[in-house]
């Protein structure tokens, strides 16, 4: 493949299947942290154990080869990938070489971009290493195998991104579809990307990150690395093709390799396992959800909302179920202004997830449609929203007992606002000098008066008609 630009990045990524088991055990996948105590002798490798594949993990596995648009191979064959670390007790992983679940497909940046893949195969995880004082200064080694044997799923993309922004973006959307798919658990699942790296002047000689886990941290990786190799050449020293591991306490990346070939592993098909044939009828039979760029594409053309407001209630599946009930009963696109700037806000604020969130549709729709109908003001609307988040309440009937109705009668704004007026002749005059900073101020002292219930769109209204009266009149 001939490259042109100055980086280029391809990511694996290793996805945690969010199953009740393991992938080759009836082990739970979760529960007891702890260490070696969710285990059996095939988990552990024992000899004469004997693995079973978890259909659960197939299925899920399926699901998101159509998302991604992937050819699904008709047979499912597994090999085993010999190496020789503690993390794997049998000195061989159980995983897919030969032939693997799907190839080629896609995911789809927010930009538009489409980053293409190589292929996805499922495998089982490898035992955690704890490194005590950290990886490149402890002593010893512990090994807990209780992840030992979790299903994975490793997406491979092809080598077409080229910043470690659009690295964190690729994962980003990956992340979004899993999340669609309900196959992994942000809270439960790990999810941990290889970046592979390369630079035009060392003539794109590869490097391979190991290691990254989570979106944010790729960035931030992907980013050191590259000014590495950048070093390294403008100092004169050769780039050489290796393996490297991130360490994310200190911010860097260290040797740990020279670059193994996939030769080096040895592979062999599985003897333990029969091959399994994935049927037309088992694919058509898993049901596919609508995934955020259909609801992108839905939003935009039933409910008349901007693109950009669309996609971004549509990349966190919670936000987008909360919109459609709320957008069910309330103008959308007001929901979606609401949504999208001030329950995001109140949240960024208190730092409270999706998952965490106590209010429900119906705080929203009660809260919105005294706003529609003018019945409370936008800044109310704002601090009812603010106080939701401590603690749920009847929207309708706090509005009610704390006398917080809009000041909506015309003859009772008019006389505010002559007042306010009347009171401050020195910014009527400033204003009809043509300082509108001071009309401003006079719409200031309206709000004030009526204790923030006034809409400032009608006392903008009312404050300029009874201005341009009084100049009409010489006054």
């Amino acid at each position: 493949m001939q490259f042109t630009e100055d980086t280029v990045i391809g990511i694996e990524c290793h996805i945690e299947l969010a199953t009740k088991t393991k992938l080759f055990c009836s082990c739970p996948r979760t529960g007891s942290e702890e260490p070696n105590t969710r285990t059996c002798p095939i988990c552990l490798g024992h000899p004469g154990s004997k693995p079973t594949v978890n259909k659960e993990a197939i299925t899920f596995a399926i699901k998101l080869a159509r998302a991604l648009d992937c050819k699904i191979n008709p047979e499912l064959i597994f090999s085993r990938k010999s190496y020789f670390y503690p993390d794997m007790s049998k000195n061989f992983q159980i995983s897919q070489y030969e032939i693997p679940l799907a190839i080629e497909g896609n995911v789809k940046l927010r930009n538009g971009k489409e980053v293409g893949l190589i292929r996805i195969h499922m495998e089982e995880d490898p035992a955690a290493l704890l490194h005590p004082s950290g990886m490149q200064k402890s002593t010893f080694v512990l090994v807990d195998y209780n992840r030992s044997g979790n299903p994975l799923l490793e997406v491979v993309t092809k080598p077409e991104m080229h910043s470690p922004d659009e690295a964190r973006e690729f994962m980003k959307a990956l992340i979004e579809v899993l999340n669609y798919l309900d196959i992994f658990n942000v809270d439960q699942c790990i999810i941990k990307a290889d970046a592979n790296i390369s630079i035009r002047e060392s003539g794109y000689i590869r490097t391979e990150l190991k290691n990254i886990t989570g979106f944010k941290e790729i960035e931030r990786a992907l980013k050191y690395e590259i000014e590495r190799q950048k070093q390294e050449y403008s100092e004169g020293r050769k780039i050489i093709a290796e393996t490297r591991a991130w360490d994310a306490d200190l911010g860097v990346s260290f040797s740990l390799r020279s670059k193994e070939t996939e030769e080096d592993y040895g592979y062999i098909i599985e003897p333990d396992l029969t091959v399994v044939d994935i049927t037309e009828k088992w694919i058509s039979g898993i049901k596919m959800p609508e995934l955020a760029a259909d609801k992108v594409e839905k939003y935009v053309k039933m409910h008349k909302i901007t693109k950009e407001d669309a996609q971004i209630i549509a990349a966190e599946k919670q936000m987008a179920e909360l919109f459609e009930k709320v957008a069910a009963e309330v103008d959308p696109v007001l929901a979606a202004k609401w949504m999208r700037r001030e329950l995001s806000r109140v949240m960024n604020y208190n730092k409270i997830e999706w998952g965490q969130l106590k209010i429900d549709e119906r705080h929203l729709i009660d809260l919105l449609k005294l706003v529609s109908e003018k019945q409370i003001t936008e800044t109310t609307a704002q601090k009812i929203m603010e106080l939701l988040m401590e603690k749920p309440f009847d929207v309708a009937k706090y509005v009610k007992d704390n006398d917080l109705m809009a000041v909506s009668d015309s003859g009772e704004l008019e006389k505010l606002c002559s007042e306010a007026i009347a009171e401050n002749p020195k910014a009527v005059e400033e204003y009809r000098a043509g300082n509108e900073k001071s009309f401003n101020f006079l719409v200031g002292q309206v709000m004030r008066k009526s204790h923030g219930k006034a809409t400032p769109k009608e006392v903008n209204e009312i404050l300029r008609r009874i201005l341009q009266k009084g100049t009409a009149n010489g006054k």
